[in-house]
């Protein structure tokens, strides 16, 4: 199969994980003239807007989103993905969305794109993010959803029909990687049920594909600026060499969760091996 009848979905969670988190391979796969699509869960209204957490300076969470959204479609345009789509669940609440309905919401879309490669957050989600964990389950159980011909779901009022998924992959990241992440943002924590959740890299003989992404990772970078509202959380980005974002999004690391089309422990440097 050409890379022109391939196709690869992103399903996430906020307005600027496309960027940090896959800007360097959804770049790689649009310039290879891959169809990519990506479905963010939230439109990221219950994040900061520049230093700012809350008082008059914020914009509040309504207008915040509208900003996000903007951000987001901008930073679509500039890794070469058209088809973009938001959910539209409430942002630091993914995890309490009804179960059934979101997992529906996401399969709809994959029946719709009919994706061969799909990827989600891993199920720690990176650092205990509940939103990045809850996309993790939503996005499994939706690609079983999809495949399932007893699950009847539509666009409108038209039947889609089923759709199984070649690859399902995880972002996953390397010690070296979130040395660097942790340098530029401080510690990545988040406190749930009072407890402290952190990032906990992947060993590497746990990361079974990394995509060389070098030629492309300046666009990357540029997707990631689009994010103007969010740039004061991830400010020392921009004071890094360039030798050091190459680094961050000149290789993807992932996790392949499920695969039709191949596996052992063999190193995959390419998301559709098995497929081309």
């Amino acid at each position: 199969m050409s890379a022109a009848g391939l196709r690869l979905m992103a399903v996430l969670a906020h307005p600027d994980d496309e960027s940090l988190g896959l800007g360097g391979l959804l770049a790689t796969m649009a310039a290879e003239q891959v169809e990519v699509a990506i479905v963010t869960a939230t439109r990221g209204e219950g994040g900061r807007y520049l230093e700012h957490r809350s008082g008059p300076e914020h914009p509040g969470r309504e207008k915040l989103g509208e900003i996000r959204e903007d951000e987001l479609r901008c930073a679509a345009r500039v890794l070469g993905v058209e088809d973009v789509s938001i959910l539209g669940l409430h942002d630091g609440a993914v995890d309490q969305a009804p179960a059934r309905e979101t997992v529906a919401r996401i399969a709809t879309h994959l029946r719709r794109f009919r994706p061969h490669v799909v990827i989600t957050f891993a199920p720690d989600g990176a650092y205990g993010h509940p939103d990045h964990v809850a996309m993790s389950q939503f996005t499994t159980a939706a690609a079983v959803a999809a495949a399932d011909p007893l699950e009847a779901l539509t666009e409108g009022s038209v039947p889609l029909p089923p759709h199984a998924i070649a690859k399902l992959y995880y972002m996953v990241s390397p010690r070296d990687e979130w040395e660097i992440y942790q340098r530029v943002f401080k510690k990545l924590t988040t406190t749930i049920d009072g407890i402290e959740r952190e990032a906990v890299p992947w060993p590497d003989w746990a990361i079974t594909t990394a995509v060389d992404t070098r030629a492309h990772w300046r666009r990357a970078w540029e997707a990631v600026q689009c994010h103007r509202s969010q740039i004061d959380s991830y400010g020392g980005l921009t004071t890094l060499p360039p030798e050091v974002h190459e680094q961050l999004w000149g290789t993807e690391h992932l996790y392949r969760a499920l695969s039709t089309v191949n596996g052992g422990r063999g190193r995959e440097t390419d998301v559709f091996e098995g497929l081309r």
